[in-house]
Parts: C-alpha cells; structure tokens; sequence
C-alpha cells in the first residue's frame, strides 16, 4: 500500500523492565515528501522499515504520479554493503556495538564519563521503565517547556499543551520503551527507546537544563545500554552522526560514525534536472565544517539574544 504524508553498579538506581516486544508495522510504505523547488519523497519510517524491492515501489511511484521529483531510501544497519545501482550517497549514523554492559562501562567510556554516571545515582537520580499515562505526559510537557532554545535554535516542541505532547508522542508506543530518570518524584529526563528489529534506536531523549548538574541523561544512555545488552541487541543507534557538542557526547558515550548507502531516484525530468546539480542536498551539507560552526555560531549569538529580548 501506497500513501503520503507532507512533512512534518556503578550506575544509578534502575529497575528492571521486561523484553521489548516485536517490533510491528501499521501501515508500509507510507511517505514523507518534503517541500521546495525539489520535492523529495521517502519512506516516513525508514529507519525501522526495509524497502523490500525498490525497483518495483518506483515503478508504483510513478505510476501514482506522486506529488514528488526525487525519491530516496537508504539500506538499513547493518546492510552497509551497497546492493542497488542508483545514484548514491552516504549517510552517517551514530552507532554503538553492544557486547555487554560491563565491557561498555569498564572498557569502551572514559573516565570523565564514568564519572558522570556515578554523580548522578549520587544525586539521586533513578532511571526506571515509565508508563506513559497523564502524570508521564505532564512531565513530558514540563521537560519541553523549561526553555525554547535547545542545541543552540528554536525547540521544536517548545510551547506544546499536554493534550499535543500526548497526541504525537503516542503514535509509536507498540515499537517504544519508555524510560524515565527522576528525582524523587519530579520526572526530569526520559528516552524513548525504540525496537528496529536489527538493532535498537534512542529516539526522543531529553533531560531538564535545570537538572544537567546531576547528568539525567547520562544516566538514560547508561540504562538504555543495559538494557540492550540483556536482550542480546547487538547495536544501539542514536540518529546521525552530528557536529558539535552533540558528536562529542555521542564519542564519549562510546558511539561511531557508521556510513550507510543512500540512493536517490529521479521521478520526473525536473527530478533528473535537480539531481545533476546538486539540489538534493541542502547547502549546510556542501560547506566546510568550520563554515558550518561559525555560522552556527552566529546563529546561535542570535536567537539568544531574540529569545533573551
């Protein structure tokens, strides 16, 4: 089926939680299509959904005539072996090898790091499985509403009502573990915590600002890998493999960039025509990396001050 969407221990306290269950798809194939000059199509759950045969889903594509000039899937972790004679790219994806906990705490992190989780079961932070009920969604607000900055720009779910959160944040909860990292009883930091089937995904994961002296969310990343190690998952993906600050929490919690093959497909001659000269990559993507940090630099002197005001 064919549809489209427009886009849009040393460790603390933790309590034991059951397998995660099989991941399930409701519907396949469903597409996010961005918008601009260049229209580019792809699967909206591409990092848990395999394209089973791509040749054939083009071909319906076309003959749909869907309101897209590109279309683009990639080959999921840990198929990085490039299979499909399409114009291709590489992705980057922040990647951890899971053996067990022990090898990752004694072995695989820093001392720095280390000591991170430490200070936060110090500081009384428990990292337990939540239930996402109306209390767990209040303090899903609460954590989204401390602040409209987050890394450095405008915070996508800033300013959102309880009713909201809890309306998009359910969607996906058949293929979610949720987990929570309190203090007391104030929920102060959680993680959504995906199945992908091949491997495991941190999905939403977001501590207080206000909190970070007792490192939440160190203490989440600590119990997601536990976890995963318990069940045998082999690998945890924490979403591309970023600039920043954000690639060195990512290093320092023993994550490494994983390249994987990404296709592109032209559906019309428009499609063909952006291909060639490069429009299907946004222009941040094509600059230097020190480009890319002065101007993030600039941008971020801005929107303090804006928000500041």
């Amino acid at each position: 089926m064919l549809t489209s969407n427009p886009t849009p221990s040393s460790n603390p306290t933790m309590s034991a939680a059951p397998p995660l269950s099989a991941a399930r798809h409701p519907e396949r194939n469903v597409l996010e299509i961005s918008k601009g000059f260049m229209r580019t199509a792809r699967l909206t759950d591409e990092w848990y959904q395999d394209l089973d045969d791509p040749a054939a889903f083009i071909q319906e594509l076309k003959q749909n005539r869907v309101s897209a000039d590109v279309f683009t899937f990639w080959q999921r972790l840990p198929d990085a072996e490039p299979h499909h004679d399409y114009m291709r790219e590489w992705d980057s994806i922040a990647v951890l090898p899971i053996s067990t906990y022990e090898h990752w705490y004694k072995n695989v992190i820093n001392n720095k790091t280390r000591n991170l989780i430490v200070k936060a079961g110090k500081k009384g932070v428990a990292v337990r499985r939540a239930v996402f009920d109306d209390t767990f969604v209040e303090g899903m607000t609460a954590i989204f509403n401390e602040t409209p900055i987050r890394q450095e720009r405008p915070f996508l779910h800033y300013g959102k009502s309880a009713a909201t959160v809890k309306r998009e944040f359910s969607r996906f909860l058949f293929r979610e573990e949720l987990l929570g990292a309190y203090d007391g009883d104030e929920l102060i930091g959680f993680v959504m915590l995906g199945n992908a089937g091949r491997y495991a995904m941190l999905g939403q994961i977001i501590s207080m600002i206000k909190h970070r002296d007792k490192s939440p969310t160190n203490a989440l990343v600590a119990k997601a890998i536990e976890l995963c190690a318990e069940r045998g998952t082999s690998h945890l993906v924490y979403a591309l493999w970023p600039r920043g600050p954000l690639r060195d929490f990512k290093k320092h919690n023993g994550f490494e960039e994983v390249k994987l093959p990404r296709y592109y497909v032209p559906l019309n001659a428009r499609g063909a025509l952006g291909l060639k000269l490069g429009l299907h990559r946004g222009l941040t993507e094509r600059l230097p990396e020190d480009v890319i940090m002065y101007l993030r630099g600039v941008r971020s002197k801005y929107y303090a001050r804006r928000f500041k005001r």
